[in-house]
């Protein structure tokens, strides 16, 4: 049993509502749409999106409108544990299997996926292309069908991205496997010869590839310099920055003075690192998803794929060893497209440090170095040093780096907020740019500028370039001053480097122009290294919001009690946009961004309670609402057009299955618009829907656990019970129980 086509099935209208009512958004993103329609159309895709573009709803939607399960692999347990709760929560079938997952729990989650109780399942690279799991998946192909193959952090497929993992590399089997299941490869950081290396190693046929815009406009880029009072200028920016953030360090001992030191100055911060056990580390990064401590200090370990949506600052203590990662370490913050704060201390010694590691890379057999990657990572530290004293607009360095063009001005970086002196230099950039051509544009940076200044070394002497004309004209300006030219005329696209470790300049059209006097150089000159008072940003002002905090500590209450993050709850931005509209009936409740139909039963009752209370405090009108869910109704709430037609179909006698087969819907989300109508009085019977005996088991749970967690009562009921009848009959017994 294979996929089959559904795109041509699905209007724009079905898929905006299929948005809606399984996330609780009005719309999509940028891209997304496109995204999903060719998933649907079973199509191969290549999908680079930054962190925060709402990557995995472009496979999880469509896992969810198509027959079949969507096997998601993903590199990191705790990335399937938080992708699998947060679906969960919205009452979608999701799991994972992965060595924290016992022989039993393993069987009975196969058995769930076998019943095409599972829509997404996710799954390390090392498990899937076992033995006995591709067995496995041969059996889910031939009962239930396999939907889609959606790769996660795609980038570690090539040894050319800043995360290579050698098990990536034999995914592409999977396509020999099963060459009609589409592939959906995504990540958030990929060049142009990662991204090659991606669809040749895949195997992907014809993918469709569009790279959105890699610019993260809600996030303020600053570069400091790292002196004596670095760890002052650290408290200062986690003391101003209100809300979670995370502190990157190089080392593992850097990482626990750090945050021994932020403990010490009252700062709530835990360590994260490779040298810690399993256990403490997912401790500590449960803990920080949860909010229970505002800061997390950690080496790279830490991050790769982390759902925590509300990060409001991410801060480099120590120089990061590529620009890819820097960029997607940077990128955890303000994934919920609020504004965010990323701090980069810049420091003379951390390259020392580098490149001592970088030296470290060697033939774990013959001990001998491993040269090419050895030159790969020293050009890669050049482009972090190049970005950190760059005078640049933070975000024409970044942005260049991945091939896109960023006009500079950007009004959310230190260099565009603090602009330094400009000067015209456009004869210096003729004599650099007239040496690349004299030079045969076979050399890098550093032995143009020994030309330029007349250097008489070896490899000067070698190639005869002490007999060119542009041998010596440059003798006037310090090396410093030429580094910085060079590094400009790269970051603004007047000149080319090669990517193959070694640098090598090379003229592009640009650079012609400028050498035919056509287009004149601007280069900003540093005048001072003074450190900067990171500036106030709204997320500072937002967050002081007394009924934003109020809905904060709601949402972390209702967490705590269901066991999930908060942001499984509500998004951040969904808390602003309550505290701003200030809803106070169901119905404007629901047109609140991120609240979703199961969301708009399980929590306006509690969220509307709380701004109401907040009116009242503050002596603001409150209009007449109808009564809340959990009590008696003479007269029934309006019901929106879905839960009507479910309605309808349910009175004509169609069971659960034929409701969500009709209407195109999983069962779950019929089982919900029929909970919903219980509690709002629209219906009295459930016998139908769930048999007596099985609901006196569910009530009887219900008097020893309480209604607060349907997976409290799922565990009490050793899931013997299905989520759909636990749902109904707590619906039923809540009115009961007003």
């Amino acid at each position: 049993m294979g996929s089959r086509k559904t795109g041509s099935t699905l209007t724009s209208d079905r898929l905006n509502k299929a948005l809606k009512e399984y996330f609780g958004h009005d719309s999509f993103r940028p891209g997304q749409r496109e995204i999903v329609q060719a998933a649907l159309d079973d199509r191969d895709s290549l999908i680079i999106m930054p962190t925060g573009g709402g990557k995995s709803l472009c496979f999880q939607l469509p896992a969810l409108l198509k027959p079949g399960v969507t096997i998601v692999v993903s590199p990191l347990i705790a990335l399937m544990q938080d992708q699998v709760e947060a679906l969960q929560t919205n009452g979608i079938g999701a799991t994972f299997l992965n060595s924290s997952v016992n022989l039993q729990d393993t069987r009975d989650r196969e058995r769930d996926i076998l019943n095409d109780r599972i829509k997404l399942l996710y799954v390390a690279p090392e498990r899937l292309l076992t033995g006995a799991f591709l067995a496995f998946l041969n059996r889910v192909q031939e009962q239930i069908g396999i939907a889609l193959f959606a790769i996660d952090e795609a980038h570690c497929v090539s040894d050319w991205g800043h995360d290579f993992r050698p098990e990536y590399r034999q995914l592409g089997r999977l396509r020999e496997t099963y060459p009609g299941v589409p592939f959906l490869a995504l990540t958030a950081t990929a060049t142009g010869r990662v991204r090659d290396d991606i669809i040749k190693q895949l195997h992907l046929n014809d993918p469709y590839a569009p790279v959105s815009s890699f610019n993260r406009p809600n996030l303020y880029y600053e570069v400091r310099p790292k002196g004596s009072q670095a760890y002052a200028q650290l408290l200062t920016l986690v003391q101003q920055n209100q809300g979670s953030g995370i502190v990157y360090c190089l080392s593992r001992k850097r990482v626990d003075e750090l945050a021994a030191r932020l403990e010490r100055d009252g700062i709530k911060a835990l360590p994260y690192h490779a040298g810690l056990d399993d256990k403490t580390r997912a401790a500590n990064q449960r803990r920080f998803i949860r909010d229970d401590v505002r800061v997390m200090v950690a080496t790279i370990a830490f991050g790769m794929g982390i759902n925590k949506p509300d990060v409001r600052f991410v801060i480099h203590y120590d120089l990061p060893r590529n620009t890819e990662g820097y960029y997607q370490e940077a990128g955890r913050a303000g994934r919920d497209g609020e504004p965010a704060h990323c701090s980069l201390f810049f420091g003379i010694g951390d390259i020392k440090t580098i490149e001592w590691i970088i030296d470290q890379k060697t033939d774990p057999q013959s001990g001998e170095p491993l040269e090419q990657e050895q030159r790969i990572a020293r050009q890669q530290l050049r482009h972090v040093i190049d970005y950190a004293e760059s005078s640049l607009c933070r975000r024409t360095i970044q942005l260049s780096y991945f091939g896109e063009t960023f006009a500079g001005n950007c009004d959310n970086c230190d260099n565009c907020r603090h602009p330094k002196p400009v000067e015209d230099w456009t004869i210096e950039a003729q004599k650099f740019l007239s040496c690349v051509a004299r030079c045969q544009e076979r050399f890098g940076m550093a032995h143009i500028i020994d030309v330029l200044r007349g250097s008489k070394n070896q490899k000067v002497m070698q190639n005869g370039h002490h007999l060119l004309s542009t041998h010596n004209i440059g003798k006037d300006k310090p090396m410093e001053a030429w580094r910085s030219l060079g590094r400009a005329l790269l970051q603004q696209g007047l000149l080319d480097e090669s990517t193959d470790g070694y640098g090598v300049l090379r003229l592009n059209y640009r650079s012609w122009e400028v050498l035919r006097s056509q287009r004149s150089v601007q280069i900003a000159i540093d005048t001072t290294t003074a450190s900067r008072t990171a500036p106030e940003t709204e997320a500072n002002r937002a967050v002081a919001e007394a009924l934003f905090q109020r809905l904060r500590l709601l949402r972390k209450t209702l967490a705590d009690a269901q066991s999930v993050p908060p942001y499984a709850i509500f998004a951040d931005s969904s808390l602003k946009l309550m505290a701003q509209q200030q809803p106070q009936s169901l119905a404007e409740f629901a047109k609140i961004s991120g609240v979703g139909s199961r969301k708009l039963s399980q929590y306006a009752d509690r969220f509307l309670a709380e701004i109401t209370a907040y009116r009242q405090e503050q002596g603001l009108p409150i209009e007449p609402t109808t009564p809340p869910s959990s009590e008696p109704l003479s007269q029934p709430t309006s019901l929106s057009e879905t839960y009507t037609i479910t309605l309808e179909l349910h009175q004509q006698g169609l069971t659960i299955a034929q409701i969500a087969e009709q209407r195109n819907l999983r069962s779950g989300t019929i089982a919900t618009h029929l909970a919903h109508l219980l509690e709002q009085g629209r219906l009295l019977d459930i016998d139908s829907l769930v048999p007596l005996e099985r609901q006196g088991a569910v009530v009887a749970a219900l008097e020893a656990v309480g209604p607060d967690s349907l997976r409290d009562l799922y565990d009490h009921l050793r899931e013997s019970y299905t989520y759909d009848e636990i749902r109904l009959v707590r619906a039923r017994w809540l009115r009961e129980n007003a």
